[in-house]
């Protein structure tokens, strides 16, 4: 989201970018008659994850590698239209404290804003990247995904993911700490495998009861061991538990990962190898799986079909958002009334400010849920609401997508937090607060919830003084309104804000 002006776009080339925390990789394709074409790929190993310290701190080498990726991504996005292409960071940035400071930098160089996911919403994705390389028949699949950071595990049925989750566990984090000098011992490939089935011990029960009838693997580590196993002659059709054994049985006879030499693992592949193999046998072991095949979708390809849904009538946070409503019993008839004054209000000033008009569906969102708090309690319910939306898992936002809700519910009544802004990236911070003003306006507006009927003011912009005018006399005869604005324009005042009434 930025303040550039809106503009028609040149061609139907989309483009996704994953930051993921082994690799990024760029796909840049184009709709065509309801299909994805590939135009281009592109990936390298970053190993972002690699350089996260105790702390969980990007190290400088990390994140100049990382920009220096991105800087070569983005002389081939040049031109494309912003609402056509979507940066994701993964589990490494999610990890990071100072992910800030690598995402200024990313931004700057590749020229579109960055956005972190969260590990289901990642899980989703990548669903959708895998099913859409699937034929469409009936019955359950799970879906593997080992990155460098997490491994993600979902279990759908065709298009539609029933469940989703993310656990910390990927071939760069897992070779750190349990290969941390390089070297590879049965004993500590032992160690690695145990830890992983602990982390499954959170899924299994619930993934078992579900059950599915395909199992796939999606991401470079279970493509390496696919390979491996073709390339040696252990297995023709897939991975299998004895092949798999062969795998972990050939790398046990190196001293070190910088050693392991198995045809079929490219070379930039195998520092990271043991660590996503191990992983592997813990996922075949503790959900006693017999047979995987790889699928070449992914985080990258699930990104593209749902920025392809977002431009036509499948945007899932349209429907995360009606979700939300349900589960804590919004008032949708005066989240509707908050919501079209908005947006009138949003139209009228909207050139006045430099927003796009994309912008627009982040005030829809803000006012159908701005009352969500009060499922908790009506005293300070506007701060029950922006933690609620903080922090749910929902399905299509990034976390600076939920932030911006978040931060707009929390100052849409009361006093304003304009120190809150800091914590959206620099390029929404501007226009974050003009939607917090209207959303404000909108919910006075509204503040009788139809008890009788309130005109929709002109409204227009001198310099920062948002100027209202009502029809003459209609105050007076509404004097609690009158009330409600009068003391709005004192808040607005006291964050350093002037609103004046015509």
């Amino acid at each position: 989201m930025t303040e550039q002006p809106s503009y028609e776009p040149e061609s139907l080339r989309i483009a996704a970018v994953d930051l993921g925390s082994n690799s990024f990789h760029m796909m840049i394709a184009e709709e065509f008659q309801g299909e994805i074409r590939t135009l281009e790929k592109r990936g390298e190993k970053v190993q972002l994850a690699a350089g996260l310290d105790n702390q969980n701190y990007l190290s400088e080498d990390a994140i100049q590698r990382g920009v220096d990726c991105l800087a070569q991504f983005g002389q081939r996005l040049q031109g494309m239209n912003p609402d056509r292409v979507v940066v994701f960071a993964t589990n490494a940035l999610r990890a990071a404290r100072n992910r800030r400071a690598f995402i200024d930098r990313a931004e700057e160089v590749l020229g579109y804003p960055v956005e972190v996911i969260a590990g289901r919403e990642e899980a989703r994705l990548i669903y959708l990247g895998v099913a859409h390389t699937q034929a469409d028949d009936g019955g359950q699949r799970l879906v593997v995904d080992i990155g460098g950071g997490s491994t993600e595990f979902i279990i759908g049925e065709r298009f539609e993911a029933k469940a989703l989750e993310s656990l910390h566990m990927g071939c760069v984090s897992y070779t750190k700490r349990y290969f941390p000098d390089g070297k590879i011992t049965a004993k500590q490939f032992r160690q690695a495998v145990s830890a992983a089935k602990q982390e499954l011990l959170n899924i299994k029960a619930h993934y078992r009861h579900l059950g599915w009838q395909s199992e796939i693997g999606s991401s470079g580590t279970i493509r390496a061991v696919e390979q491996a196993i073709v390339s040696n002659g252990w297995g023709t059709d897939g991975i299998t538990p004895e092949a798999l054994k062969n795998v972990v049985d050939h790398c046990l006879l190196y001293d070190t990962v910088d050693d392991v030499d198995i045809e079929g693992v490219k070379p930039d592949r195998r520092q990271v190898f043991v660590g996503g193999l191990a992983i592997l046998v813990a996922v075949f072991e503790t959900l006693d799986l017999k047979h995987m095949r790889y699928s070449d979708g992914a985080l990258r390809e699930g990104a593209l079909w749902d920025l392809v849904g977002r431009s036509g009538h499948e945007d899932v946070r349209t429907r995360t958002i009606a979700s939300m409503q349900e589960r804590f019993y919004v008032d949708t008839a005066q989240a509707e009334r908050v919501e079209q004054t908005a947006l009138a209000l949003f139209q009228q000033i909207r050139g006045d400010i430099h927003a796009r008009v994309e912008l627009a569906q982040w005030l829809r969102w803000a006012a159908r849920v701005h009352e969500i708090g009060l499922s908790i309690a009506h005293s300070g319910f506007h701060k029950h609401g922006a933690y609620l939306l903080q922090h749910s898992d929902m399905l299509g936002f990034t976390r600076q997508g939920q932030m911006l809700l978040a931060i707009l519910v929390r100052n849409h009544r009361r006093k304003i937090h304009p120190e809150e802004l800091e914590l959206l990236p620099t390029r929404q911070q501007g226009i974050a607060l003009w939607l917090i003003r209207i959303l404000r306006l909108a919910t006075v507006l509204n503040h009788s919830r139809e008890a009788y009927d309130v005109p929709l003011p002109e409204v227009s912009i001198a310099q920062d003084t948002l100027c209202l005018a009502l029809p003459e006399g209609w105050l007076d005869n509404f004097p609690l309104t009158a009330q409600d604005l009068e003391e709005e324009a004192d808040l607005q005042k006291s964050a350093g804000l002037k609103v004046e009434f015509r």
